[in-house]
């Protein structure tokens, strides 16, 4: 395969133009530019600038319209450069390439010049000097179009491996899909385990699908697919080149067990294991031991050591003893890391994101054994879970659940406590909403006797079909309560000898303010999406991020998995 470095629709082989014939269009950008740019005055002015034959205007320049406004100029007038002033180059420069390139101009011969960024939304209070500073940058990109000349593709050697980072469902479905069309695939895991939150899911919405069923029969396709070759345990160390040709160093983590182990032996190493620490599958409801495999169908199968909590006891080794050959060690507790060196023609990073963490106080998390988090209501409905499919605590069934919406969501600065980086996440995570409706009305209809209320300030349903989760959550008697962000609800300890041993109290606005006390057996929170800890790939990938700390797009509607790098998606 072959990877042109530059991103042209064809070659066109043109002799260089003698004579500059320039052709000069300002965009309004939908207001954009024009509520603060004279974008009349600019096009007089460039008329003025010798070698410019036209100069035109147009609400978008990018538009289907004025692309051909364009192209209709490039053969009557015979331009030889095209100059449009508008957006950034970033999001359309390719745009007017491909434009020029099927007018048999060769794509080389157009220049951009950024008035938008650079000039209106920069300058909005002062429009005179926005407009002076318009069409001083208008000029600059005539000058500059005098000298280009046309130019050939290079094409060079591309290779046929990419490189997935995540091995969660979207990483699993991407490498997938990639093989399929011919790729081999390298599928980059840093846990021991494949399948990412989806694991932790028990039926996922809208059509209440089995999560574990969906993943196995994922699962099995990657597994069996000879075009997919998957590391886990690996994290990226180096990573060198560009499109086409990256060098990424992994550095393999050992598992500590062998291939060779079998079932028996394996239930006899995890029962002699001491050491134990929070179940990452049940999301810290129970405990795990340092040798475990976290669900039943895992992949791989094979389990693995968690060597920060492993004090190397070897207990779990002198319990299965060598191999029956007495070669080897079944469980190896001294291996070290290993490094891989693998290159690959493009990169996709599926790393996911995390739950927010809340803090301890918040809400009563970590002071009442009763608040949990929504992933561990989730783990509680879920039949694999620790309590069979019931939302109890202590052993013993809610009788009253209150659901607390935007916990690490929607933050506001001043009123909620910053992260280390000083920031608070202000942002909606869109999928918190729909999944507590899904878990207030999976409880409502399993648990009739169960009563949910639910403590929000906006309801965000995003998606076809999902609003519907809240009708049906009210037609089956969940009881609402809306607050506002600077009287969010409270939780304490009940006082009332009533069965309950919280109680969540707040202001609700549905009712003019009246204060409303309800008892708790559970109190959840629903908590938001954080971006997961990938700050050094990040940082040797050199990908920007946005305000709210996740990967930051090219452009949110027109390229909205592409990153500013050339190769990374």
């Amino acid at each position: 395969m072959a990877q042109q470095d530059t991103q042209t629709v064809k070659e066109v082989g043109q002799a260089e133009v003698p004579a500059p014939r320039v052709g000069v269009y300002i965009c309004h950008c939908g207001g954009n530019i024009s509520d603060v740019v004279d974008v009349e005055e600019v096009v007089r002015a460039a008329l003025k600038i010798p070698d410019v034959v036209v100069a035109r205007r147009n609400m978008f320049m990018c538009s289907d319209p004025g692309q051909n406004l364009i192209a209709e100029d490039i053969r009557k007038e015979e331009l030889n450069r095209v100059v449009v002033a508008a957006c950034s180059p970033s999001l359309h420069e390719l745009t007017f390439r491909q434009t020029l390139a099927r007018s048999d101009l060769n794509p080389y011969l157009f220049e951009h010049a950024n008035i938008r960024e650079q000039v209106s939304w920069a300058s909005k209070s002062d429009p005179d000097g926005a407009t002076e500073k318009a069409i001083r940058l208008v000029a600059a990109a005539v000058a500059k179009a005098r000298l280009l000349r046309p130019l050939k593709p290079i094409r060079v050697d591309a290779r046929q491996h990419v490189a997935v980072i995540g091995g969660g469902v979207s990483g699993l479905r991407c490498a997938r899909d990639l093989s399929r069309r011919g790729f081999h695939v390298q599928l980059i895991e840093r846990s021991p385990f494949l399948g990412g939150q989806m694991a932790r899911l028990g039926r996922i919405y809208p059509r209440q699908e089995n999560a574990r069923r969906l993943l196995a029969d994922l699962l099995a396709e990657v597994r069996e697919d000879s075009n997919i070759t998957v590391y886990t345990q690996g994290e990226i160390t180096e990573a060198a080149g560009y499109m086409g040709n990256f060098q990424l160093t992994i550095r393999l983590h050992p598992r500590g067990v062998t291939e060779d182990l079998t079932e028996d032996q394996v239930q006899i190493a995890i029962e002699a294991c001491p050491e134990t620490t929070d179940s990452e599958q049940e999301c810290g409801l129970v405990q795990r031991k340092a040798i475990y495999r976290p669900y039943r169908g895992c992949h791989p199968a094979r389990p693995a050591i968690d060597w920060e909590t492993c004090t190397r006891c070897g207990k779990c080794a002198e319990a299965i003893g060598p191999s029956p050959q007495g070669r080897q060690l079944l469980i190896v507790l001294d291996a070290q890391p290993e490094d891989l060196e693998v290159e690959a023609g493009a990169i996709v990073l599926a790393t996911g994101l995390d739950n927010y963490e809340p803090r301890k106080g918040e809400y009563g998390w970590g002071e009442h054994p009763e608040v949990i988090t929504l992933p561990q209501l989730m783990r509680l409905l879920d039949t694999d879970g620790p309590t069979g499919g019931r939302p109890e605590r202590n052993g013993r069934l809610a009788k009253n659940v209150c659901l607390i919406h935007c916990v690490g969501s929607r933050q506001v600065q001043g009123m909620h406590k910053p992260g280390p980086d000083g920031r608070v996440n202000d942002y909606c995570s869109r999928v918190c909403c729909t999944a507590t409706l899904q878990a207030a009305n999976e409880i409502r209809e399993r648990f009739p006797d169960v009563n949910v209320y639910d403590f929000y300030q906006d309801i965000r349903t995003y998606g076809r079909g999902h609003e519907d989760y809240y009708e049906n959550a009210s037609k089956r008697g969940v009881l609402f309560f809306r607050y506002t962000a600077d009287q969010p609800p409270t939780v304490a300890s009940n006082a009332a000898n009533d069965g309950s041993p919280l109680v969540v109290k707040v202001k609700d606005t549905l009712t003019f303010g009246e204060e409303v006390e309800v008892p708790a057996d559970l109190v959840v929170l629903s908590t938001g999406m954080v971006p997961s800890d990938i700050s050094r790939l990040v940082d040797m990938l050199k990908l920007p991020r946005s305000a709210d700390r996740f990967l930051q797009e090219v452009h949110p509607k027109l390229r909205p998995v592409e990153m500013a790098v050339d190769g990374v998606l």
